[in-house]
């Protein structure tokens, strides 16, 4: 070997031994770099990213699955870029998964807003959503507040809707939509005109309905009230039934009984019919008989009233014992007459009746109607002697 081929490769060598100890030195300066940092590359700035300005504030959401979310995606409130995704890790104790975003310290949130995980397009990348709740807002978000599952929820991914698709035109009924269109084309042919005006007696069922939505709407809540009545009355109920239950097996054991009693009410109607029937002349006789008993009663007003008052409280009526004090007394002697035969010859004797007939007022008798009759002489006071019911029951004058 000449001289000069020697020094060449013991150069060679030592520059191989330098490179590799810069190799070295190289990837123990990586590893150092990346020990420094748990998130790696996350950290490093980025531009494009969010405005968080001077004082921002971290707020928690948890999600049942972030997909493919990655830290320092974008967060957006109605569209617009607020803040970005911080971290990403599982919620202590569960499998659900807890993105930590930061936001700009002039984003003003309700304490109960919303968190969804959104896509920019079709495949494009992954942020999270906030905005206010459907319902009422309440509170303000700040430094440290969690958004629960409760109030998350996420979009379905594209591999989702194609799988779905998949399986309706795999295994779903497409394949039968040519012959279902078919056999209708069958089955209304030659049949618009009836389709037609079914179509038009459902519209004004639909329209009868919706007119009367407000009814329908009040029937139901009636309904529901009952069903809360009946709820609250349901150990009511419940005894009702069970008593019912030995009733009707009393109303069975005597179901002859009652047949029989229902068939003898069946007669006795019958016989019943047949005496009216041929009682009716003489029925007839009797109400025009008693036509001017009951015009007498009405002739008299109010006079039988206080009759009645005075022969109640005979014989001191009520006026003479207010006038008695409490150290007073008061004689009475009373003669009263039981002979029989003369109550019986008093009242044979009474021919004229008791109260006057008023004038123009006719007395129906056999169904002929009579001239009016003057009216009878005034009768004596109950009060006076010898006057009144009483005078005239007990042997009084006529």
């Amino acid at each position: 070997m000449r001289p000069g081929s020697m020094t060449r490769l013991v150069r060679s060598v030592l520059n191989r031994k330098s490179a590799v100890k810069v190799g070295a030195v190289a990837a123990v300066g990586l590893l150092a770099l990346s020990g420094c940092s748990s998130r790696g590359v996350y950290d490093m700035p980025l531009p494009g990213g969010a405005d968080v300005g001077s004082d921002p504030y971290d707020v928690k959401v948890r999600f049942t699955d972030v997909l493919d979310l990655v830290p320092n995606a974008g967060v957006r409130v109605n569209d617009v870029a607020v803040g970005r995704v911080s971290n990403i890790v599982l919620a202590p104790g569960t499998w659900d998964a807890e993105v930590t975003v930061t936001l700009n310290g002039d984003v003003k949130l309700p304490a109960n807003s919303v968190a969804r995980l959104r896509q920019s397009s079709l495949l494009g990348e992954k942020y999270v959503e906030l905005a206010a709740p459907p319902q009422a807002a309440s509170g303000r978000l700040t430094e440290g507040a969690t958004i629960g599952l409760n109030r998350s929820n996420r979009n379905p991914e594209v591999e989702e809707v194609l799988g779905a698709l998949s399986l309706l035109l795999n295994g779903g009924g497409v394949a039968q939509l040519q012959d279902i269109t078919k056999e209708l084309n069958k089955a209304m042919s030659g049949r618009e005109s009836d389709i037609r005006g079914l179509l038009n007696n459902l519209d004004e069922l639909v329209s009868g309905l919706d007119a009367q939505r407000n009814d329908i709407v009040r029937a139901l809540d009636s309904v529901n009230r009952l069903s809360a009545k009946l709820n609250e009355q349901r150990g009511s109920i419940d005894t009702a039934l069970r008593d019912l239950g030995p009733g009707l097996q009393v109303l069975h054991e005597q179901r002859g009984q009652l047949v029989t009693m229902l068939q003898s009410l069946d007669k006795l109607s019958g016989v019943a019919t047949n005496v009216v029937d041929k009682s009716h002349e003489d029925l007839v006789h009797d109400l025009n008989q008693l036509a001017p008993t009951l015009h007498q009663l009405a002739a008299a007003g109010d006079a039988l009233p206080k009759s009645l008052e005075t022969l109640v409280t005979f014989p001191f009526p009520d006026n003479a014992v207010e006038g008695i004090g409490k150290s007073d007394y008061t004689n009475l002697y009373l003669k009263v007459d039981l002979n029989l035969s003369t109550i019986v010859d008093n009242l044979g004797r009474s021919r004229q009746p008791l109260l006057p007939v008023p004038d123009g007022l006719p007395l129906p008798l056999n169904g002929q109607t009579q001239q009016p009759q003057k009216p009878a002489p005034p009768q004596p006071k109950p009060n006076e002697s010898g006057g009144g019911v009483l005078g005239w029951l007990f042997g009084g004058d006529d």
